[in-house]
Parts: C-alpha cells; structure tokens; sequence
C-alpha cells in the first residue's frame, strides 16, 4: 500500500529540511513505523525544495506556495502521480481543498485527515467543512469525545467515521535519571516539569497555585517549567516572587532544544499540564514515554491519552485546590509502580507501533 501524507500548511521560518523533520519529530515517528509495512510519502511545505529519504520515509519538499493557493492543482497532481492508496491529512482547516483532492484522486483513494487541534469551523467554512465531510473516510481525534463537537455542529453526523487514534507520539526513551539528571543539572525530591506555552489555554498560574502550597509540605521538592512564549511571564514572576515556597521550589528554564527534552523528561518524576484544550498534548506523549507520572487537567485528549486515568491523575482544569490534593497524594504513592503502568499505556496507545498498527486497521477496513 502507498501513503502519502500532507497538508496545506507552509511553515516559511524553516528552509533547513533537517532542522524541521527534527521539529515535527512527532509525527515522523508515525510515518517511519508505516514504512516497515507501506511505501509512505510526505508532503512538506517548508523554505526549501528538494527530495530526502530517511528511515524508510521520502519527503518531498515542494516548492514554497505549492499547497497555498485556493485551487492547489499542481501539489493534487504531484500525489496523483504518486498512485496512493490513502492520504493522511494533517487538519481539517482545508475542506475546499480536499475536496479538489478527492475529486483527483477518484473514489478508490481513502482520506483520512488528523485532527490538529482545531475547532469546527464557523460560517462558509464549517459550510465547507459539512460538504467536505463526504470525502473522508475517517477523522482521526486522540479521542472519540473530541468529536462530539463536530457532530453537535452538523459537520458530519455518522459517529462511525471518528476514530481514536492520536496524531502524536514520541522517540524518546527511558533512561537512568542520574545521568540525565547531570545533564540538566536538576535536583529536588520529587522533580516535577512543566513544559509548555506560558498563556491562558495551558495555565501555569493554576500550577503555581497549587505548587506553592505543596512546596510548603514538601520543600525538597522543585518544579522546573520550560517554555517556548512568555504572554503570562510577568504575572508568573509576580507570583513566584510573592511566595517564599515558591521561590525556593520553581526553576524558570525556559526554552530548550527539542533533543535535550530527552533529559529533562528522564530528570522528572512528574510531567504536570493544567492545559483547557488540547488535540494531542506532544509533551505529556514524550513524558510518558520517559516514564514521568502524568498529572494533568481532566480534559478529553489527556482522558484519552493516560486511557480514562488507568495510569496517572486528573484534576478538574482551573482548580487548584483540586490540584493540590492530588499533589498531596503523591507522597503516599509507590513512584516505581505508577511509572511502570505509564510506560505500560503508552506501549499499547501512544507509541509510533501502536498507532501505526491502529492507522493499518483502518486501512484494512
């Protein structure tokens, strides 16, 4: 079977192909574990034009501004030409254009498009979306409840074509924490890491809150928070600096290259999120294939992710009470063991094999 995998997404910051197949590492992962079994293409629409095989998987970078106009005819016919058996899609942000797709491509071709976060469209898009819907043959959410939305809007109304299957897994592995914690130079008993954007949706204040009471009952412990943007950085210090516990426990590291995340996630015992929303959630998939126990906000992706919390903890989003306690209940925990039932979910459902294997089952259908 030949897969192709594409979107409509031009990223013009990176002209280094491979800088950015190190930047969405997640995905390629997946691509590469289709590769033991398929012929598997990718489409990438970056700063750069060339043609790359690596692990198994040939990228080809089209010329920029191939997928961005309203009719990208000459990107439908380069996959035509490439005689797939189905197309991934990455987002559904361009129903007028897979349509076209379909309309190329003919009846026999499977559309499969992967969520990427997005909502459901508003106005002609979510028009669009609805008549778009009859071109693809499943929607791949991390979880069946994300889709809920889009059949509550009319967007596609035959729950049978949403399947759970995330669009994100990890290649990191678990090591020894002394090392990697040498590496990183992170200390504290337990270690807890947040990683993400410093705004609203992902909540770092709702952490802080909850932490600072924790660190008063357990002042080894240190949570370390590395992040790409600093919208909420100002009220974050603010607050840091108005808590003596505080203080003390948080370390600020801000960015770090992707590869050195390896360490940092093997220097934790505890990934923390208190995310609103999320489609995926790559850096609690790349903790737990390191072994940190997740505690996360209760929402449908990381349900999904952690599989209704058989390994890790929930909390209510935006209670830091509710957080706290579960914070508090670490200290009665056996750490080895939780870290074990993690590794265990993320074998079975999130690592590249397994959602390789479920993207084959949908296929064989």
């Amino acid at each position: 079977m030949t897969i192709v995998s594409t979107g409509y997404a031009y990223s013009s910051s990176f002209n280094d192909p491979g800088q950015w197949l190190g930047r969405i590492r997640f995905y390629t992962c997946i691509l590469e574990a289709l590769a033991n079994e398929h012929e598997v293409h990718s489409i990438e629409q970056i700063n750069h034009t060339g043609f790359l095989v690596q692990d198994g998987v040939q990228y080809h970078f089209l010329p920029p501004g191939t997928s961005r106009s309203a009719f990208p005819s000459t990107l439908h016919r380069y996959i035509g030409k490439l005689k797939p058996g189905v197309v991934l899609v990455n987002g559904f942000i361009s129903p007028f254009r897979i349509m076209q797709l379909k309309w190329m491509l003919g009846r026999n071709v499977k559309i499969l498009v992967i969520n990427r976060a997005e909502r459901p469209g508003t106005g002609v898009r979510k028009w669009l979306q609805r008549m778009a819907s009859r071109s693809v043959h499943r929607y791949l959410f991390t979880g069946k409840a994300m889709g809920a939305d889009w059949i509550q809007e009319g967007i596609f109304t035959d729950s049978k074509k949403i399947a759970a299957v995330i669009g994100a897994s990890s290649s990191f592995r678990v090591m020894d924490k002394e090392p990697a914690q040498i590496r990183t130079q992170a200390s504290g008993s337990p270690v807890f890491l947040f990683v993400g954007r410093l705004d609203a949706n992902k909540d770092p204040l709702t952490v802080l809150r909850a932490f600072g009471r924790y660190a008063i009952e357990q002042p080894d412990a240190r949570l370390y928070m590395i992040y790409q943007t600093e919208a909420l950085l100002a009220d974050i210090n603010k607050l840091v600096q108005s808590e003596p516990a505080l203080q003390k426990a948080v370390v600020l590291v801000g960015p770090v290259p992707h590869q050195a995340m390896e360490d940092w996630y093997n220097s934790a015992d505890f990934i923390i999120s208190a995310s609103h929303y999320e489609g995926s959630g790559v850096a609690v998939c790349e903790a737990m294939s390191c072994g940190c126990i997740p505690i996360l906000s209760d929402i449908p992706s990381f349900r999904a992710m952690t599989g209704e919390g058989s390994c890790g903890f929930l909390y209510p989003p935006g209670n830091p009470e509710a957080l706290l306690a579960l914070l508090l209940h670490t200290k009665t925990i056996n750490r080895e063991q939780e870290k074990e039932k993690t590794l265990r979910q993320f074998r079975k459902e999130l690592s590249s094999g397994a959602i390789a294997a479920k993207i084959e089952a949908i296929i064989a259908e």
